[in-house]
């Protein structure tokens, strides 16, 4: 879909609070509230809007360890490589998984709520899958930068 001005803004101003009403997001824009209405629907049928959700603090809900692990697979083979990625998809301490190029075939970001929690997702959880060979842990120390949409 392309995008005008207008629309990039609608997007941006959603991304930042989609909770303001359809009248202040209009007003926002520069936009009468049925037309703005329409636009937004308009996104949300295409797919430009995924969805809408609120955004937890992970430690004020008690998830204060959170690690990048880089996970190396033993070989490619298709049936381990689908049962790695649906376990991974079902599992809630993964909070995002990317498949890379370099050293590491997988990288992991992963909520728990302290160090044993997480010694215990590696135990029995990820080194039980056939297709891992080998997991590197970088604990995250402080947070420095979280994106909170996509730049438009």
């Amino acid at each position: 879909m392309k995008l005008d001005a207008r629309d990039r803004q609608l997007l941006t101003l959603l991304q930042e609070d989609c909770r303001l009403s359809n009248a202040d997001l209009a007003d926002k824009v520069g936009m009468s509230s049925s037309a703005c209405w329409r636009r937004v629907r308009q996104f949300e049928e295409a797919g430009v809007i995924a969805r809408y959700k609120a955004e937890v603090t992970p430690d004020q809900v008690g998830l204060e360890f959170q690690a990048l692990v880089h996970i190396q697979l033993t070989r490619h083979n298709p049936e381990h490589l689908q049962q790695f990625i649906t376990a991974v998809q079902t599992q809630s301490e993964v909070l995002e998984c990317f498949a890379t190029t370099g050293q590491a075939d997988y990288l992991l970001r992963v909520l728990c709520e302290n160090i044993a929690e997480y010694n215990r997702f590696l135990e029995e959880f990820l080194f039980r899958l056939p297709a891992v060979e080998s997991a590197q842990t970088n604990v995250v120390l402080k947070e420095i930068k979280r994106n909170r949409g996509i730049p438009l």
